[in-house]
């Protein structure tokens, strides 16, 4: 059995499918690990969706801020924007059976080498505090009665800093960020959720997550997505870039965690 890591499909079905052809994928004996934002900004959002549904028995998908905000949007607790590209998933025939499936995606997967996030992990948490607390917001999620309270408080830049003793949508908030938004933190470990640039352009006193100077070191290989301007680079071997940009016309990525051998279909 092969394991394929892929980055962000955002929506890009054409150039999927054209992964898993060179990758050779074959649904009876390989596996797909995705790193989130299944959805959006892309031009084929619900053909996404679905044929990640129809080949759910072997692929798990963590959840991205974009696939968190199609649920926002689809159960009623905020407005669409006007870059949003899922208003086919609205409404569709299929649309509850596709959501109830993606509240269940989780927010971390791993195995014995490997674990995934789509932003990363919070630099100040080890891995047992991750799990806990990716399992703390997936049953929030998972609980019809926490739901509603989650997504009407979901949307915002604060708090920044991670602290146990926050408690509430609040705490909500910093979890979800750090694992769906994160990109670059200062020297104390504030979150920095504006930049979306290349790290040339980073503001000064900000560094990625994967390099911060107090960073708790992790027994595994992290691999996270959401940073297409990074185009696939950490400079480090244990922490791996998979969203290469496909939506934005560059390309789409495979890892198979077997080998580490790369593979890329272009998107233009």
């Amino acid at each position: 059995m092969a394991i394929y890591a892929i980055g962000d499909l955002q929506g890009c079905y054409d150039p999927f499918l054209c992964l898993l052809k060179a990758i050779r994928f074959n649904p009876d004996r390989d596996q797909l690990w995705l790193a989130g934002d299944l959805v959006n900004r892309g031009p084929k959002s619900l053909a996404t969706l679905q044929h990640c549904y129809h080949l759910k028995d072997n692929l798990i998908a963590v959840l991205g801020n974009h696939d968190l905000h199609l649920l926002a949007v689809a159960l009623g607790h905020t407005e669409p924007k006007a870059k949003d590209t899922f208003a086919g998933i609205l409404g569709h025939k299929q649309a509850d059976q596709l959501l109830e499936w993606l509240l269940e995606c989780p927010l971390l997967h791993e195995n014995q080498q490997w674990v995934m996030a789509h932003a990363g992990i919070y630099p100040g948490w080890n891995l047992t505090q991750a799990r806990q607390h990716a399992s703390e917001i997936e049953k929030v999620l998972r609980s019809p009665n926490l739901r509603s309270q989650f997504f009407n408080n979901m949307y915002g830049n604060e708090p920044s800093l991670w602290s146990e003793d926050l408690a509430g949508p609040e705490r909500w908030r910093m979890i979800t960020n750090s694992f769906t938004r994160m990109r670059l933190l200062d020297h104390s470990g504030h979150l920095d959720l504006l930049h979306k640039d290349s790290l040339d352009k980073a503001p000064p006193g900000m560094v990625p997550w994967f390099r911060w100077p107090n960073r708790v070191k992790l027994e595994k290989t992290v691999l996270f997505g959401h940073w297409a301007a990074l185009e696939g680079n950490t400079e480090t071997d244990s922490v791996i870039a998979l969203d290469t940009g496909c939506v934005w016309g560059n390309k789409l990525t495979a890892l198979c965690l077997n080998d580490r051998v790369m593979t890329s279909c272009n998107c233009n």
